[in-house]
């Protein structure tokens, strides 16, 4: 598959499972992004634990990748949703425990509405689970059209969310 753009765009991926072994999903899932084509995992934030948002079952695994990607954003949004039927994702209703969850949350600098795709994601400012681990990742990250995440973490305080030790 040929590159979808020229440039390399930094691309930053909410991975997450609260099914299964969800400490394995989320490994395999980071080793699975730094496959895709045209792609490098560059770098990946520590693991945190976290209760469901507007659903119920065990609590959820999470962590933040950034990905360098010469994949426009809706073939990387197709590839991650091949990797999550590859770990079993089913999507029976809303918010339903998962298997995998891979969420892209920002591309680039780019603002995306479509059908498909909204970017950066529409509720990450809103979830503790997103923007702890981002900020670890990438403190200094300018988020499009929402701000520094540093910034937003006050709005998410509240929120229970423990980092596991490595």
């Amino acid at each position: 598959m040929p590159p979808s753009t020229t440039e390399a765009q930094a691309a930053y991926v909410g991975v997450g499972a609260n099914l299964g072994d969800a400490r394995l999903h989320l490994l395999q899932a980071h080793e699975a992004l730094g496959w895709l084509p045209h792609t490098v995992l560059v770098g990946r934030s520590g693991m945190y634990r976290s209760a469901p948002i507007e659903s119920s079952g065990p609590d959820y695994l999470n962590t933040v990748v950034l990905l360098n990607t010469r994949l426009d954003a809706h073939e990387l949004l197709a590839q991650m949703l091949r990797i999550e039927q590859a770990h079993g994702r089913e999507r029976p209703y809303r918010n339903a425990p998962r298997t995998l969850d891979l969420d892209l949350l920002v591309y680039g600098e780019e603002r995306i509405h479509t059908a498909a795709l909204t970017v950066p994601h529409p509720r990450m400012h809103l979830r503790a689970f997103v923007l702890l681990p981002l900020a670890e990742l990438a403190p200094a990250l300018v988020i499009p059209g929402l701000g520094p995440v540093i910034a937003l973490l006050g709005a998410v305080a509240g929120q229970r969310i423990d980092r596991l030790a490595s």
